[in-house]
């Protein structure tokens, strides 16, 4: 078993099948999806560079499975201009204060286009590469940076033992509305209870919320 920076051990939450039904499910669904929906994606890449220039797409590194690196794709919904080093440096002590939250709604930065994307969930559409590269699922905790995960504490850390997903339970309990106490509790549900039947819940409630635009920002 692999050690994580914070001492913990990866474990595997569920039975060996899950895991490799889960993976064989998250290729076939992201391999259609791409090819499906291919033509969105032109579509989607020419409003952006009309309405807000380019770049199309936006790429960050965020934490994924057992603290490894990796970089997720997104489309562009923010203003492409110079970014504060100290925007996401952060001096917790004792892990990341229940209270947190990481965006609000009136980001100035999001472009017209960006809202649209956001409030609709397009934005996330290129994560379906990280999910057919192995870095993502299509249901898991959701990403973080590592300004964040490396000031886990040893309980949030938790969250770290299952790949990251496009969508997971906390998503369908808040969204970006609920504080990261509040995330860090349903991510953990989820890890402690993982299964084929809670994933395609997560997934069936996903597409509401995403019909709704309810705390998408």
């Amino acid at each position: 078993m692999q050690k994580m920076q914070h001492g913990l051990e990866i474990r595997t939450p569920v039975m060996h099948r899950y895991h490799l039904g889960k993976r064989f499910f998250d290729i076939v669904v992201s391999l259609l999806l791409l090819i499906c929906c291919l033509p969105l994606f032109i579509l989607l890449a020419i409003a952006i560079i009309l309405f807000s220039g380019g770049p199309v797409f936006f790429t960050q590194t965020r934490t994924g499975i057992g603290n490894r690196e990796f970089t997720i794709f997104k489309f562009r919904t923010m203003k492409t201009v110079k970014q504060d080093d100290n925007r996401h440096k952060y001096e917790w002590k004792e892990g990341v204060p229940d209270s947190f939250l990481f965006k609000t709604a009136g980001d100035a930065t999001v472009t017209s286009i960006g809202k649209i994307l956001r409030k609709c969930s397009l934005d996330e559409l290129p994560q379906l590469l990280n999910v057919l590269m192995g870095d993502m699922s299509i249901v898991g905790p959701r990403p973080e940076i590592p300004a964040i995960t490396d000031l886990y504490n040893g309980h949030q850390a938790k969250r770290l033992l299952v790949k990251p997903g496009i969508t997971g339970f906390a998503q369908i309990n808040g969204r970006s509305e609920i504080s990261h106490g509040k995330k860090i509790e349903y991510d953990l549900y989820y890890i402690e209870n993982c299964s084929l039947l809670l994933d395609m819940k997560i997934i069936a409630a996903t597409i509401v919320f995403v019909i709704r635009g309810k705390g998408a920002f």
